[in-house]
């Protein structure tokens, strides 16, 4: 082989690795974007449910509604109502609110630990640790005036393989009132009880910008 033809050679070679590598290189986003299911097309989601929560005596009426950043954080407002005639549900209603954590995704997106399976990856990262106040209303008396506690966890299993869209919740826990906190009297379910709820609602991503949002209004400014 004369030495042109060496030179041509080495140069094909060249092109080629450096083209496969910039292919390479090119293809991480994509998967890891596709890994996160859709979760990254929107900073901001908000879920929307509605089911029935079953705990002493009886089923209560349940709607939903979460406020989410990055899948990650985000706050969620529950209202509970035993409507049925002849319902012993107790308490009658339940009015709750708090903050809701979910610390598996950014840490198994992060450290690739993603199945590749969509609806099994969104399930297992929806596992959920819930903290708030909960107020209640005994059958025949008026929402107590000062909140007790609720402690819980929550799961979302998605109809579809994205983030937006159609699922199935289940929360549970335990809720105490204020005089059981303060070691009071119990004077029963309204006092000290476990929950149940189950639920159908719709999930919705959108960009809300927050990260950027300094970075929006300095490039405003100037």
């Amino acid at each position: 082989m004369t030495r042109r033809r060496k030179l041509v050679a080495g140069a094909a070679v060249g092109a080629a690795l450096a083209l496969s590598g910039s292919v390479r290189a090119a293809d991480r986003p994509a998967r890891a974007a596709d890994d996160s299911h859709g979760r990254f097309e929107g900073d901001l989601g908000i879920a929307g449910s509605a089911g029935m929560t079953v705990g002493p005596r009886g089923p209560r009426a349940t709607a939903d509604l979460r406020l989410r950043y990055l899948s990650t954080a985000g706050l969620f407002a529950t209202y509970e109502d035993g409507p049925l005639v002849g319902s012993q549900a107790e308490p009658r209603r339940v009015f709750a609110f708090g903050l809701e954590l979910r610390p598996l995704f950014l840490a198994r997106w992060a450290t690739g630990r993603e199945l590749g399976s969509p609806r099994l990856d969104l399930f297992i990262d929806s596992l959920a640790l819930e903290l708030g106040a909960v107020f209640a209303q005994p059958e025949g008396a008026r929402f107590g005036a000062r909140p007790g506690l609720m402690a819980g966890l929550g799961l979302e299993l998605p109809f579809f393989a994205t983030a937006s869209g159609p699922f199935l919740g289940l929360h549970g826990g335990v809720r105490w009132s204020e005089a059981a906190l303060s070691g009071g009297p119990l004077d029963g379910p309204s006092d000290r009880a476990l929950y149940l709820t189950l639920a159908v609602g719709w999930q919705q991503l959108f960009g809300g910008h927050v990260v950027d949002l300094g970075d929006r209004r300095k490039t405003a400014g100037r």
